[in-house]
């Protein structure tokens, strides 16, 4: 809580009972009959209070008001600081301290709802016996008499139902709670707890939302304007009328003049100062939906949803919103082109990783999130084809048994599995003779991946594939090393991250940090590699993979300075990929349609994917330094077992 009490040297001054208007009208009762009637009302009620506070046994107990913390709303921004989006539940809240909140909004909510607030010590025993009058006059309850401190109580912890035991229970409750918090401290959560209309709780919110600034920066007429919301917010916003909510600011800015908290000439410009207002912020779509939600997903599994929606998080993300919004427009602009080639109802995914760090760098999970949120990039496990290769070749390199200039025939061969015997066969048909792997990978034949898969054991396939974090269903079967399996574009970008980065890994993320409203860290996702593959065999299957681009199924991926990456095509043509790095980025795409039907005959990711993956990669890297790949004789090759 903030100690801090700013009122520009203009403090409350005492209201006098001439000021008492609403006792006009009241009926046959005079002036004077009418102050002594309130009066001893006053003392009755002050005194009998204790009395009161005995009976209320049952009430809640104001001390765990000591660690309250209201429901706040969570923010994710990107990597700059940029805001994306906000998630909350019912409330939409921002906590901000005292000394963060205007001394013009401070006043304009004291005049407005509690001019005596620093003097009395919970209830106000003046308006408590006004209240008493008048609903004695109207025969029911009519005026509540509530001081900051009661509606405060009341808000926290009694129902909105109007009762005169509801009335009591407020005043006991107000009176132990001035007992143990601060004058200043209870305003403070009072305007953070209190509902401004649309959504917006606090007064952070609701100025950000009305006026579009910190609640720091409101003016004495905006101040004025948002005090008045308070005792029926939706009806005197001005986003659905700016006649009421000017006629009900200048109510209250007349009770502060009448206090001497402005002067006349403050009165008189903000009645003449042109209001411009923000926008309804509540349940906002987000900027950037397919990083924010990712983000949402990640929190509610490591800290609950409950926390999620009303913890008040400050979540930075790995993103850079300029970067992303280019990814999003190089995929939009490659599904209109992939349409013209007879690729209909394509969806494309695309996954771009720090191979350093594993920050995720763009994430976007299809062609247009405001008709699918459904996140391709996170969500869709699709066959990976051809692009699985490397990681059984790289089993082989790790073993110690192969190297790229390893000899493997492509020749007819047949095994027998569970299914029966099976019978592979390359994408052209024909048979090849023998080659070294480099060629191998580079032409991507079936054959050869397939008999070093067999040689090694498809289980160390699997292994490698859980270590690179590849957590999708996999068994050890003979057509494992031709991708028949599902995973995500995430995944696959990961691992070939992983080999980039010459088998250092951390775990690939989208939040690069999170604290509480506070600052305190409840997240910290500083990268912290592990060495989880061998370095040489890592280096080694990248410095094969460059050959893929050089003379091999990838030129189109060609982008004139040093790369690796594998095409990926499935049987009938329903999943085509390209996945491919430089020193500095790795990036996944994924082309396919929802319905898992062939996008056309002949579609493959040599043809239709690497011009994606290269036009995205010529725009991210612009700028960024051209870099080699170290070379496998920098590291130490592993003996064979």
């Amino acid at each position: 809580m903030s100690s801090s009490r700013t009122f520009e040297n203009k403090q409350p001054q005492r209201r006098t009972s001439s000021g008492f208007e609403f006792l006009k009208g009241v009926g046959q009762i005079t002036g004077g009959t009418l102050l002594s009637i309130t009066m001893l009302t006053s003392s009755i009620v002050a005194g009998g209070l204790v009395g009161l506070a005995i009976s209320f046994r049952n009430l809640p107990d104001v001390r765990q008001l000591r660690n309250f913390f209201p429901s706040e709303t969570t923010y994710i921004y990107d990597i700059k600081g940029k805001l994306l989006s906000s998630v909350h539940g019912e409330a939409n809240r921002e906590v901000v301290p005292l000394d963060r909140i205007s001394p013009n909004l401070k006043r304009a909510v004291l005049a407005s709802e509690d001019s005596h607030f620093y003097d009395h010590h919970g209830i106000n025993p003046t308006g408590v016996g006004r209240a008493v009058v008048v609903n004695w006059a109207a025969g029911g309850v009519k005026e509540g008499g509530s001081t900051i401190t009661m509606q405060l109580v009341k808000n926290l912890f009694l129902s909105q139902k109007r009762a005169f035991t509801r009335k009591l229970a407020e005043a006991v409750l107000a009176i132990r709670l001035e007992q143990i918090l601060s004058k200043d401290q209870i305003l403070e959560m009072y305007l953070n707890q209190v509902y401004w209309g649309h959504n917006n709780y606090g007064v952070q919110t609701a100025a950000r939302s009305y006026f579009d600034k910190s609640a720091e920066n409101l003016t004495i007429a905006e101040s004025a304007m948002m005090a008045g919301l308070i005792q029926a917010p939706e009806e005197f916003s001005p986003f659905a009328s700016m006649k009421l909510a000017k006629q009900k600011q200048k109510e209250v800015l007349g009770r502060m003049l009448e206090l001497n908290w402005i002067s006349q000439q403050e009165y008189d410009d903000a009645l003449k100062q042109e209001i411009k207002l923000g926008r309804i912020r509540s349940f906002q779509g987000s900027a950037l939906p397919y990083v924010t939600n990712t983000v949402a997903q990640e929190l509610a599994r490591k800290f609950g949803r409950d926390t999620l929606l009303k913890g008040g998080m400050r979540v930075q993300t790995t993103v850079d919103a300029n970067f992303q919004r280019m990814a999003e427009e190089t995929v939009v602009k490659w599904h209109k082109t992939l349409l013209g080639q007879g690729l209909y109802k394509n969806q494309i995914a695309l996954v771009a990783i720090d191979p350093r760090t594993h920050f995720v760098k763009a994430l976007v999970g299809g062609v247009d999130p405001k008709i699918s949120e459904f996140n391709r990039a996170t969500q869709a496990q699709r066959q990976p084809g051809s692009s699985f290769k490397p990681f059984v070749y790289y089993a082989g390199f790790a073993s110690g048994k192969y190297t790229p200039d390893s000899i493997v025939v492509d020749s007819p061969v047949s095994y027998q599995d569970g299914n029966g015997r099976y019978f592979p066969r390359n994408y052209d048909g024909g048979f090849s003779g023998p080659m070294p792997i480099r060629t191998a990978l580079a032409q991507s034949r079936n054959i050869p991946v397939i008999k070093v898969g067999k040689s090694i054991g498809m289980n160390k396939v699997v292994e490698i594939c859980r270590t690179l974090g590849i957590m999708s269903p996999m068994e050890p079967v003979t057509s494992l090393p031709l991708g028949a399996i599902g995973v995500t574009p995430l995944e696959m970008a990961s691992a070939y991250a992983t080999f980039a980065n010459y088998g250092w890994q951390s775990p690939p993320t989208v939040i690069a940090r999170v604290t509480d409203s506070s600052g305190n860290v409840l997240l910290d996702n500083t990268p912290k590699p592990q060495l989880v593959l061998d370095p040489w065999a890592s280096a080694a299957i990248i410095d094969v993979m460059q050959s893929v681009v050089t003379s091999g199924t990838g030129k189109n991926a060609a982008i004139g300075r040093p790369s690796a990456g594998k095409t990926g095509t499935t049987s009938s043509e329903k999943d085509i990929w390209y996945v491919g790095t430089v020193p500095q980025l790795t990036t996944a795409v994924w082309v396919g349609r929802d319905d898992n039907r062939q996008l056309a005959s002949g579609a493959t990711g040599g043809v239709m994917v690497a011009p994606i993956w290269r036009d995205f990669m010529q725009k991210a890297l612009k700028g960024v330094a051209v870099e080699k790949f170290k070379s496998p004789s920098q590291f130490t090759r592993p003996k064979a077992n």
